[in-house]
């Protein structure tokens, strides 16, 4: 009898861990397209939990405030491209013959998955780049930005001299910039010309800089 209560209960936990996940997704989803379509500073608790069809009460249970709603967001966001750049850097390992694959091929890789999701989160990316946002949250993006450098400077090897750090950042930027002008392309053709272009700069700037 124990165990079938323990297994009860379980079954109860589990359930109720569904439901909150579930809470919290139709809250983000909500938040996403409010803020999206009004902004940051516009945009109300009001108007989100109308969205979702939920309650004040929740959204605070939740997430706390609006704030936190869009650090969430922004959360979600880094991590599809660092998941979706980890996914594209293993696999093209895996393609390549020669196990110690050119580390600017891997890099150029993780750089196409990263634009990519720059052009499929675009209304996420342009909320991120317009400037309306809450108080600190430049900060939070300029930390992530120097763990991004960081994350890439190991990636391609590059040594700890001042030419190495420099062409890192410098590489890094190309991709952050390219994925602005890539959320606000009219067109996935366009989105794509402006991907071919970026990889273009970075093989020619990455092969002449970082020693592979």
């Amino acid at each position: 009898m124990a165990r079938k209560a323990g297994n009860a209960a379980s079954g109860g936990n589990a359930w109720q861990w569904s439901r909150t996940a579930e809470t919290r997704r139709v809250l983000l989803n909500a938040a996403r397209e409010v803020f999206c379509e009004q902004g940051f500073a516009e945009a109300s608790v009001a108007a989100v939990v109308e969205r979702a069809d939920s309650s004040v009460g929740s959204l605070y249970h939740h997430f706390g405030g609006k704030t936190e709603l869009f650090l969430a967001l922004w959360e979600e966001h880094q991590a599809a491209h660092e998941q979706n750049a980890v996914t594209a850097v293993a696999a093209a390992r895996a393609k390549a013959k020669d196990r110690d694959e050119d580390a600017l091929e891997l890099f150029i890789a993780g750089a196409r998955a990263f634009l990519e999701g720059s052009w499929e989160r675009r209304d996420l990316a342009r909320l991120f780049m317009d400037g309306d946002a809450p108080p600190g949250f430049e900060l939070v993006r300029r930390t992530r930005s120097r763990e991004w450098v960081r994350q890439n400077g190991v990636l391609l090897g590059a040594g700890i001299d001042s030419i190495g750090r420099l062409t890192v950042a410098v590489l890094t930027t190309i991709i952050g910039e390219a994925g602005r002008e890539i959320a606000t392309s009219s067109s996935k053709r366009q989105a794509n010309k402006i991907t071919e272009a970026a990889i273009v700069l970075i093989r020619r700037l990455g092969s002449t800089s970082i020693d592979t």
